[in-house]
């Protein structure tokens, strides 16, 4: 008997080559986008320096190169610099950075956010003069959000930079630390004639020398600000930059200051402004642990051994002139030899008590600490009433 079971029916052949051939047609269009957007990515940047430029930042590229297919674009840019031309200084240079590389990211699905890595060293310099500093690091980023609009958010960060002086083949420490990181936003309601910047930043290991020596030792730093007054982003020299936040009635006001440097602790926060000639006025009301490690560092005593200050004898003794009670201790001297020193040291002795009593007592992360303003009067920084710095005008 014959086998009557249906043979089976032939699938048409194109079906299994339809889907790699989808595959394959999607790939060669993927690819085609990739590449001319790669193509376009050097006539874009082109454009992008030219308005810039405009707004007096220079950009140049010694060689450029774009990689990352398929899914992002890795832009490569060797002998790179950046210079800021003054628009109000006849088109003068007033600071040129070079660096050895950068590499620039986008991920084709966030074209907005821009990645980027730094090659060290950089080296910075004056308008037309050999390089005065040089900038190292072990890892350098950062990343911009909101472009190519005004950014909306920006940081950088840096793993155990530093900073030296170049002086032909000299090189001076000025600051390092284990980590550094910065960054910034535009606030909310900010507008772009009149923007308002929120920055935090975070400093690891830091110390910084030729400042104070209070400085120069190891400390931690977390500062929150939020800066007002800005009129534009157009780089300027700092003194024009200066004076036009001070016109503007601008300030800086410091929502949150942490700083430690072994035992101290120290919290702050307040307004700083600057006045018509150029210097800070404001008030920091601070709070301080260990704040006997301070009284030495400020050079307190030192000031004492050479004459107490008017301000503290107008506080405890008026109408006693400080030449007055030099003359005394001058002559206790002359009358028993080392008298006027011990005097002068139990002088001390007390005072360093009475800093320490100044403002009230509290308590900060556990610690016994003391609560007091620190103000700023015409470029003259005051810890009670003592004269403890001078900052230089700012324009």
């Amino acid at each position: 008997m014959p086998d009557m079971t249906p043979a089976p029916r032939r699938r048409p052949l194109w079906r299994l080559f339809a889907a790699p051939a989808l595959l394959l047609v999607v790939a060669a269009a993927w690819s085609a986008f990739w590449f001319y957007a790669a193509s376009e990515v050097g006539v874009r940047a082109d454009a992008w320096a030219a308005q810039e430029a405009k707004a007096g930042r220079v950009y140049a590229c010694g060689k450029r190169s774009v990689a990352g297919f398929p899914f992002r674009f890795e832009v490569r840019c060797d002998d790179a610099s950046v210079s800021l031309v003054s628009q109000t200084a006849g088109a003068q240079v007033p600071f040129t950075a070079r660096l050895g590389e950068i590499l620039v990211i986008a991920q084709i699905y966030q074209p907005k956010l821009l990645i980027a890595e730094f090659k060290s060293p950089a080296t910075l310099s004056d308008r037309g003069q050999p390089p005065s500093m040089q900038v190292n690091w072990t890892t350098g980023r950062s990343s911009v959000s909101g472009l190519p609009d005004i950014p909306q958010r920006a940081s950088i960060a840096f793993d155990k930079p530093s900073i030296e002086r170049v002086n032909g083949p000299v090189r001076t420490p000025l600051a390092r630390a284990g980590h550094v990181e910065l960054h910034g936003r535009l606030a909310d309601g900010s507008t772009r004639d009149k923007p308002v910047i929120e920055a935090v930043l975070q400093i690891s290991g830091g110390n910084v020398q030729e400042v104070h020596p209070i400085l120069a030792a190891p400390f931690d730093a977390d500062i929150q600000t939020k800066l007002t007054g800005l009129n534009d982003f157009t780089p300027k020299p700092w003194p024009e930059r200066f004076r036009e936040l001070q016109a503007a009635g601008g300030h800086i006001e410091i929502v949150r200051s942490r700083i430690q440097q072994g035992d101290l602790i120290s919290v702050a926060a307040g307004t700083l402004s600057l006045n018509a000639q150029g210097r800070i006025d404001g008030e920091l009301q601070m709070t301080v642990t260990g704040i006997e490690r301070v009284i030495p560092a400020l050079g307190i005593e030192k000031m004492l051994e050479e004459g107490v200050p008017q301000a503290t004898l107008d506080r405890v003794a008026p109408g006693v002139k400080t030449q007055d009670l030099n003359n005394l201790f001058g002559a206790l001297d002359r009358a028993i030899p080392g008298l006027g020193k011990v005097v002068k040291q139990n002088a001390n002795a007390g005072v360093a008590a009475g800093i320490n009593a100044l403002g009230k007592e509290t308590e900060l992360e556990g610690k016994k600490a003391r609560a007091f303003p620190l103000r700023f009067v015409d470029g003259a920084v005051f810890l009670g009433p003592f004269k403890v710095g001078q900052v230089p005008p700012l324009f």
